[in-house]
């Protein structure tokens, strides 16, 4: 029987086809996942809600006249950059919730969702933001994004299986750096940083998926995906090109990979140990996987297996690997 990986990070630039691949997995036959991909039915994970949350709140803010406090502007990056750590707590903490199967019933999701992201920052040394916002402020806050925050907070139950036996987890994020960066990037920069901010329950189990293109490359798909009208979604926001610049100029992965002692894989450390995780390529620096977007009717033969040959040989290589064992440091 197939060996069936537990956890897989599934990381890389804007755009590179990250959300795409999570579709495809998402939609392939139970068979097929299993005996070509070593993957149950996926349960997923992304941070890229929370961003759009945190950028919902300043556009709130702003219109009541209040300064953003999450970043510079609505074309702009973080104001403080340990946020990529702030995201990265929240997933965590949308791992154990989803591990212990709990739900909650705020009288404000809201409130709820405000309150955990203060508390995720908290845990990466940020000071609180909205803890002095006036109560008036507070209430029309909480008022303007309450249908979106409880949309999400639904959506987040919703995606709790009955058990996690036999499924695999994939969990999306992208971080990078300045354009032409030197490397290592500085922390809170790049994957080096917000790979040792997850909790060892993931650490211990998951091994790397990089869909790899160049910087030119996440960008020019990033201008071609972006839907304005739909600045919520998944598989159509679109990243401003301050931001694509600035924080997704370049990534640290081939870095990361070079400085690790163990080929084929990035060692993180973190809680203090070093976890060595496997890591493999999906090479779509030309471009594999857009039409994943379009409804599966329309999919060509011809381009589904250029993806799914492209996924099988990544994930073989990464279930042969997923044998390493947890170092202490």
């Amino acid at each position: 029987m197939a060996k069936i990986l537990d956890t897989v990070l599934l990381l890389a630039l804007p755009a590179s086809g990250k959300s795409e691949v999570r579709r495809y997995l998402k939609l392939l036959p139970p068979d097929s996942a299993r005996d070509d991909f070593h993957m149950g039915p996926t349960v997923q994970l992304d941070d890229f809600p929370y961003v759009h949350m945190m950028r919902r709140v300043d556009d709130e803010l702003a219109a009541l006249g209040k300064p953003r406090v999450f970043f510079h502007s609505g074309e702009r990056p973080f104001q403080d950059t340990r946020d990529w750590g702030t995201l990265v707590k929240l997933v965590g903490e949308d791992h154990a919730d989803l591990v212990a199967k709990r739900t909650e019933k705020p009288a404000s999701a809201t409130a709820l969702l405000i309150d955990r992201i203060e508390k995720a920052a908290a845990a990466v040394g940020i000071a609180p933001r909205l803890k002095g916002l006036d109560a008036g402020a507070r209430k029309v806050l909480e008022s303007a994004l309450e249908k979106e925050a409880a949309e999400m907070l639904a959506e987040k139950h919703s995606n709790y299986p009955d058990s996690l036996a036999g499924k695999t987890l994939v969990i999306e994020f992208a971080r990078g750096g300045p354009d032409k960066s030197k490397m290592p990037l500085p922390s809170p920069l790049g994957y080096r940083y917000s790979l040792a901010q997850l909790p060892a329950s993931i650490l211990e189990k998951a091994v790397i998926l990089y869909v790899w293109v160049t910087p030119e490359e996440s960008r020019r798909k990033n201008t071609a995906r972006t839907d304005p009208n739909d600045p919520g979604s998944i598989l159509h926001h679109g990243v401003p090109l301050e931001v694509m610049l600035n924080d997704y100029g370049c990534d640290d992965m081939d870095w990361l990979e070079k400085d690790s002692k163990t080929p084929g894989t990035v060692s993180v450390s973190a809680h203090g140990k070093t976890f060595v995780l496997p890591v493999a390529r999906f090479d779509n620096r030309v471009d594999k996987t857009s039409f994943l977007r379009e409804e599966k009717a329309l999919w060509k033969p011809s381009d589904v297996k250029a993806v799914h040959e492209g996924l099988k040989s990544a994930l073989d290589s990464l279930a042969a690997r997923d044998e390493r064992k947890l170092q202490t440091v």
